[in-house]
């Protein structure tokens, strides 16, 4: 099958044309030769090669466009401002391929391959929806070649659209799904997720879609990205996703899924991204997902883990780059288990019921990391004084705790970073003090001159003075002890 035939690549290839033929022209000549005239001949040369040597879409499927355009939106002349064959001068959103007859690979035909719509940027000049926008019938009827279908805020006006009927024969080559922020677009799950076994991408976020995941999900072999966030979905995932072996992502968050998390998805050991994020699941976090070794995103939070603490087996999974667990009543304290953790940028670990003292190997392993959130806690101690050592972090956020000690802002710029609102016990010296006020820690309180500075430094001037008061009476105490061994020696 070859690639569809686009107006544009022929402007583009006679453009090129016409410049290498400039380096064999002379200034003067060229000069001759108008802009105008120039990109006359280019457009009136493309439609003479392309009626010559590209077959035309069916009249039928011209017409099935058009209807479904003035569906979408009834206030734009299609026609007017696409007279000719949509495959060759048609809207951005409409694209074409040629397909070889099965009986006589000779005999080759030109048919709608994808169709896009909903306005997303001046790169992406979709056909845009108007606020009547309905979806037609004949998107899943009249165009038996597509593989690809595209909604981005078409349906999100007060009208609730539905899904029509969709046939058993449409969708045997449909490789992606996608339905982007159509609110107002409210059908069962199973109205618009068939069993397309040809399915490599189903996006189906931000829509009114409710119900359960349909079985037949599982009969999607070929699936390899399953986002079905911010809608109204619920029930149990089935058991039967541990088929999906080519699956990359699975994107379950913000609807109201329950139960425990099946075993099975600790098989899914393609996956990049694993986001069950606010729902209502419940139970321990299950140990097979450790299995998901190439796992790069894992957010659990928001939902009703409980009583389980921070999962061990999370040092194990080397690939992690987000990991989120926050909104989860879990408990304990935060284990030891970040040595191999290093490549991490984020971690939520917010509202979990934590308690104890912040483990100071966080500050040594985490060098990657841009946000620490560890916030609405139990957790106790000082501020580990090996987080001056994350460079790259852009948020510490300790709010709402119980830690207690000195701490020592270098900069202005280390402060910004820093969120320590509700730490009554925490303390700033003169110099922190100065720097704190305007970035939210003016309720922190002076560190009294007597007061250990047994904290959190950010400087090396800092952590050097602290050294300085340690060694200099240890000094004197191993010269006082060797002036006595000399006088008994004496």
């Amino acid at each position: 099958m070859t690639q569809p035939l686009h107006s544009s690549h022929l402007h583009v290839h006679l453009l090129l044309l016409f410049q290498n033929r400039e380096k064999q022209t002379s200034m003067a000549q060229l000069h001759q030769i108008s802009t105008f005239t120039l990109l006359f001949l280019t457009t009136l040369l493309s439609s003479f090669v392309i009626s010559h040597s590209q077959p035309l879409l069916s009249p039928v499927e011209q017409a099935s466009v058009y209807r479904v355009l003035d569906s979408l939106n009834p206030d734009v002349p299609w026609r007017t401002l696409f007279p000719d064959d949509l495959c060759s001068y048609g809207p951005h959103g409409v694209v074409c391929d040629f397909f070889a007859n099965d009986t006589d690979p000779s005999v080759v035909t030109v048919h709608v391959s994808e169709l896009s719509f909903g306005y997303v940027s001046d790169y992406t000049p979709n056909p845009p929806c108007s606020s009547t926008a309905v979806l037609s019938p004949l998107l899943f009827s009249a165009f038996p070649y597509l593989r690809k279908l595209f909604f981005y805020r078409c349906f999100n006006e007060t009208t609730v659209v539905s899904v029509p009927g969709i046939p058993a024969s449409f969708g045997s080559g449909l490789e992606e799904l996608v339905f982007i922020d159509n609110p107002s677009l409210v059908s069962p799950l199973s109205g618009i997720l068939r069993n397309f076994t040809s399915l490599r991408r189903a996006v189906l976020t931000g829509n009114g879609f409710y119900g359960n995941v349909p079985d037949s999900v599982a009969d999607m072999v070929n699936l390899e990205e399953l986002t079905l966030s911010g809608n109204q979905l619920g029930g149990e995932i089935p058991v039967s996703f541990e088929k999906l072996k080519k699956l990359k992502v699975l994107d379950l968050g913000g609807n109201s899924f329950a139960g425990k998390v099946p075993e099975s998805v600790g098989s899914l050991s393609e996956l990049l991204k694993l986001d069950l994020s606010s729902n209502g699941f419940s139970g321990e976090i299950r140990e097979s997902l450790k299995n998901l070794r190439r796992l790069e995103l894992l957010d659990l939070s928001y939902n009703r883990f409980n009583n389980s603490g921070v999962p061990l087996f999370l040092s194990e999974m080397t690939q992690l780059r987000t990991v989120s667990l926050s909104g989860n009543m879990l408990g304990g304290q935060i284990p030891e288990i970040w040595s191999k953790l290093g490549g991490i940028l984020g971690i939520g670990l917010s509202g979990m019921g934590l308690v104890g003292k912040i483990p100071a190997s966080m500050g040594v392993y985490l060098r990657n990391v841009s946000y620490l959130g560890l916030d609405n806690n139990k957790l106790e101690g000082t501020v580990p004084q090996e987080f001056g050592l994350l460079e790259s972090v852009n948020e510490i956020n300790l709010e709402n705790n119980s830690l207690s000690g000195r701490v020592s802002f270098s900069s202005a710029k280390f402060g910004h970073k820093m969120k320590l609102y509700g730490n009554p016990q925490l303390c700033v010296d003169d110099k922190g003090l100065r720097f704190a006020k305007g970035l939210g820690f003016e309720e922190l309180k002076v560190c009294s001159k007597q007061q250990k500075p047994n904290s959190a430094h950010f400087t090396m001037d800092s952590s050097s003075s602290s050294a300085v008061q340690v060694v200099v009476p240890s000094m004197v105490m191993v010269c006082g002890f060797l002036g006595m061994i000399v006088l008994m020696l004496n």
